[in-house]
């Protein structure tokens, strides 16, 4: 793979896995030799070389193997095999069947790409195999006539799923084959916005109107600790996304977001920072000192306040008396930000602050 800025590595989606596997497995079967690599489409444009670990015949059919390669973004199947099973059923026209197989989800909710009761095999990447079929047809047979049955399988992928998001979105049985552009490149920030509104489309479908973002697990799992009857459909990891996920929540007409954080990101939120990562939006603490000497709050810790180096820090330094009028100040802030960035005057915006132990420290009425 190629290098990108800062010399990190590309990788390959799953969806490109899946190609190479199925394109190397009809090669041999239909009499060419197990190539070491090989060339597939990409969804947008061009192509990509991707390794074959190996190709296997077996009853009939022949199974391409490929191992997933992350790049320097790894994920949950970076580093596994995806399988291809190809079959070759006579027939006077040219088809290709695409299937899923032992490792693949079951997609069982609504709101997805892919309809209920199919392997989760999104629309890109199946249409990524078929191109491959195609390609490898085109210069294997020009003539073949025929359907080419691809079955993919990721031997690992119930595993996998359990480090993934994929049951409270209703893919059941093993991961999704996923890639939009066939390439993952270091660092993007396109995928995890794709499970935010992939996660909301879910809920929408399922008849929800209202959300709770959180933060990270940690966050999602207090949130539920406090709140026992809210459904895991209704809770979506935004992470640092704060203003695509309130975009995301008036696009998909949703009525009322709650956001559920620790206190870092909740006086980011209340900067207006649209992201919140600590490496691009750094906390303006003489900012903070500015707003705390509004509440009233003495010169000599405001003085403080300006040199201190994380919100947890200024947290504990704002007095006991102060610090019910100092997190309604920051969440007021924040819900205006929230409200300003979803472009909706009527969305309903509440948030809880919980503590690192767990304990909930503020929530909409305190």
């Amino acid at each position: 793979m190629s290098k990108v800025k800062h010399g990190l590595k590309e990788g390959f989606t799953t969806g490109s896995s899946a190609t190479a596997a199925a394109m190397s497995a009809l090669r041999v079967r239909l009499g060419g030799t197990a190539p070491k690599q090989i060339e597939i489409p990409l969804p947008v444009k061009g192509t990509l070389n991707i390794p074959v670990e190996r190709v296997e015949k077996t009853d009939g059919c022949v199974r391409g193997v490929v191992i997933k390669d992350g790049g320097d973004d790894p994920d949950a199947t970076h580093g596994k095999e995806i399988h291809a099973l190809v079959e070759i059923i006579a027939g006077d026209e040219l088809q290709v069947n695409i299937s899923g197989g032992k490792g693949v989800g079951t997609v069982t909710l609504p709101g997805l790409p892919v309809a209920v009761g199919e392997p989760a095999i999104n629309p890109v990447p199946r249409k990524q195999i078929i191109a491959g079929i195609l390609k490898e047809l085109s210069e294997s047979d020009p003539d073949f006539c025929g359907t080419v049955k691809v079955c993919i399988e990721v031997p690992e992928g119930k595993i996998i799923a359990e480090n993934t998001m994929n049951a409270r979105l209703g893919i059941l049985g093993g991961i999704s084959i996923l890639g939009t552009q066939g390439i993952v490149r270091p660092f993007s920030h396109a995928s995890w916005k794709a499970s935010i509104a992939q996660a909301l489309n879910v809920s929408r479908a399922s008849g929800l109107d209202n959300i709770v973002f959180t933060t990270g697990r940690r966050s999602e799992r207090f949130y539920m600790e406090h709140h026992a009857g809210t459904s895991e459909i209704n809770m979506v990891q935004a992470a640092d996304f704060f203003k695509f996920s309130m975009q995301q929540a008036t696009l998909k007409k949703f009525s009322k977001v709650r956001w559920s954080l620790f206190i870092g990101k909740l006086v980011k939120h209340a900067m207006g920072f649209p992201y919140t990562h600590a490496k691009d939006w750094a906390i303006n603490f003489p900012q903070l000192s500015d707003w705390c000497a509004e509440l009233g709050i003495s010169t000599e810790l405001t003085k403080e306040i300006r040199t201190a180096n994380t919100a947890r820090q200024v947290f504990d330094m704002i007095p006991v008396e102060n610090k019910k009028e100092y997190l309604k100040m920051l969440t007021g802030k924040a819900r205006a930000n929230a409200i300003a960035f979803s472009g909706n005057k009527e969305l309903d915006v509440e948030y809880f602050l919980f503590d690192f132990d767990g304990s909930l420290i503020h929530q909409p009425g305190d």
